[in-house]
């Protein structure tokens, strides 16, 4: 048996440094993008700064105050942007789940081009997102592709003549219909993964219990698939809570803010501004986010593991 030496104490002494040098750049990104950023940024919604002033003005918990009850300029329009923030958080988790779940199901079924469906079906989530919503917004203008439809087929009354997004009653739905054609492409992998992995033998054991198609879907694989479920429904809830692109380009928040979305309220409030010392509130509102999206987490963690 080999006995360690000096000279075998000195390899493994060369190569843990080299382990170490190899990881070193990594570590040094980490700690300056990540945890020096975060500090900084949390630091931040202490102050009142627009960017550019050489020195911060300290005002403690003032931010917070003021964007949860008492600036009369901000906190109205912070609360207007949760309430739509929460129509997202609600309408487009459970639409997701609702669309996707049968879409896997049905193409979990099909034997012959599974393949090229299953690319078809994400693509969506891998076309570039800007160009989608360019063309989801000449879809819904006026003289677009919807309102022509509708007119095709004998259903002028339901065009909108301001457009989809330009009518605040139909701009927020529009905009949670668009958000659930995002997400389902993800969703539907997810629950395809999860029922290509359930034992035959059990689907066929209620089978020959008498249950047909649709009690053996809501009532053997529904249960099954209930882990995936509740991280589609994570997903979606965060994205909802902290996601705003779609909104910033395919209405930035109108018409009148019926589509203004806390995420989007914090981009406003950090870019749009002008000079306006509003970084800090910015930052406070991003960690309220934060702090809401953490709850969110901990609540649908402790719901999975209370049915597991």
């Amino acid at each position: 048996m080999p006995r360690s030496g000096p000279s075998q104490r000195k390899d493994h002494r060369y190569e843990a440094l080299a382990g170490y040098l190899f990881v070193a750049p990594a570590v040094v990104l980490f700690l300056v993008m990540g945890l020096y950023t975060v500090g900084y940024g949390f630091t931040l919604s202490f102050a009142k700064w627009n960017g550019f002033a050489p020195n911060w003005e300290w005002v403690g918990l003032d931010n917070y105050k003021d964007l949860l009850w008492r600036d009369p300029v901000y906190a109205p329009r912070v609360r207007h942007a949760a309430a739509n923030t929460i129509w997202v958080m609600v309408a487009a988790p459970a639409l997701t789940v609702v669309v996707s779940f049968p879409l896997a199901v049905l193409l979990n079924q099909v034997k012959r081009f599974q393949g090229v469906l299953r690319s078809v079906y994400f693509l969506p989530y891998v076309t570039s997102g800007v160009a989608v919503f360019f063309a989801w917004q000449y879809i819904l203008q006026p003289d677009g592709a919807i309102n022509s439809l509708l007119s095709g087929l004998g259903l002028g009354s339901l065009q909108q003549p301001q457009g989809w997004l330009g009518n605040p009653s139909t701009a927020m739905p529009t905009m949670i219909v668009i958000t659930v054609w995002g997400h389902v492409p993800v969703a539907m992998l997810l629950y395809l993964t999860g029922l290509q992995g359930i034992d035959r033998s059990i689907l066929e054991a209620s089978q020959l219990d008498g249950a047909g198609w649709w009690r053996t879907n809501t009532s053997v694989v529904w249960p099954l698939v209930r882990p995936i479920t509740a991280i589609v429904l994570l997903l979606n809830l965060r994205e909802a809570l902290q996601g705003f692109q779609t909104f910033l380009v395919m209405t930035n928040g109108g018409p009148g803010d019926h589509t203004n979305v806390l995420g989007l309220e914090a981009y406003r409030l950090a870019f749009l501004k002008n000079l306006s010392p509003t970084l800090g509130l910015a930052s406070a509102l991003g960690w309220l986010l934060f702090a809401a999206a953490l709850v969110l987490a901990l609540i649908n963690l402790r719901a999975l593991r209370s049915k597991t």
